[in-house]
């Protein structure tokens, strides 16, 4: 076992299956003991929020494969040597955020470490969304980032050491069918920075990532598209390459930047994708801009400049998967 992260107590929401159990596992064989989380006891097929699909064979078995919940995780921890304790409850709600942090001061006496991994989503048109749909995506990542570091950040600050890791996604730049999930994470990103400036100097950082990688939701996705009448070789093709790999090899980068050697790493958005890469994201900034020398634009100039001068050469976002 690993020295890395010893002495030090992780939280991994979400860590019942996929990139979260991962992140959870990877943790303790570096030595953490680890507060393993998901909603509710065992495990379903469904990924996508309110979605109903009809998995052939194949999709069935893969997805029962990735199951779990937060004690399987636990005890595979624990079967290893490691330490840890599940707990179930819903991180988007405030007062279960705050139960999650006191398991971990209740059975370790710290809190060093908040991955918040767990997420919702739904997948579809906005036109099709309602209210619900939307506080699905905003509350389990947005709210949910909100509850944990409002509740951890104390300890930390009182213990002059801290990480706190939140999980993004690419939808944050504009993904078709991801509208509430990808402004949650848009959400999750300026936050994490925001957060990142108020704790500076005080021995936490905080930081975020994008993952990339084969999980649930891709074999759901996967699932959805050839009910659609699209081959999953064509899905595929059309895939980066991360979207083909499980995400065990990737999550020792989340154990770095939760270590001692990143306590200078701070405010910044990664991206983390199974295939080997790691990246960082460019912070938002004006890429282009016309003038005017009065006060005042005139519409007939607007309707003459803005097409041609101000978005001239620039191309827009696409998704190279979009989800009807």
């Amino acid at each position: 076992m690993s020295k890395l992260l010893e002495g030090k107590v992780a939280i991994v929401t979400g860590s019942g299956q996929g990139i979260g159990r991962e992140i959870a596992l990877c943790f303790a064989e570096h030595g953490a003991k680890v507060i393993t989380n998901n909603r509710k006891p065992g495990s379903s097929l469904n990924a996508f929020e309110h979605t109903s699909l009809d998995f052939n064979a194949e999709e069935k078995a893969t997805l029962e494969k990735m199951g779990g919940d937060a004690k399987t995780t636990a005890d595979e921890i624990i079967a290893k040597g490691g330490d840890a304790v599940p707990f179930f409850g819903d991180v988007s709600d405030y007062e279960t955020a705050k139960k999650i942090i006191q398991t971990a001061m209740d059975n370790y006496g710290r809190v060093d470490i908040v991955v918040h991994n767990a997420s919702s989503n739904w997948v579809g048109n906005f036109m099709d969304m309602d209210e619900c749909l939307w506080d699905i995506s905003i509350n389990s990542k947005l709210k949910g980032a909100f509850n944990l570091m409002h509740n951890a950040l104390p300890i930390m600050v009182k213990q002059g050491y801290g990480r706190i890791i939140n999980s993004s996604s690419d939808a944050h730049a504009g993904i078709e069918g991801y509208a509430a999930y990808g402004a949650a994470n848009a959400g999750v990103n300026t936050l994490s920075k925001v957060v990142a400036k108020d704790v500076e100097g005080t021995g936490v950082t905080v930081n975020a990532y994008t993952p990339l990688a084969k999980t649930r939701a891709w074999t759901n996705a996967a699932a959805k598209y050839r009910i659609q009448g699209i081959p999953t070789e064509y899905l595929e093709a059309a895939a980066p390459a991360a979207m083909l790999k499980t995400p065990e090899g990737m999550v020792p980068f989340l154990a770095y930047l939760a270590s001692d050697y990143a306590k200078d790493i701070t405010g910044v958005l990664f991206k983390l994708a199974a295939d080997g890469e790691i990246g960082v994201w460019s912070t938002s900034e004006v890429i282009k801009s016309i003038y005017r020398k009065d006060e005042v634009w005139k519409i007939d100039e607007l309707i003459e400049r803005i097409p041609n001068e101000l978005l001239e050469g620039i191309d827009g976002l696409e998704s190279a998967l979009p989800m009807k």
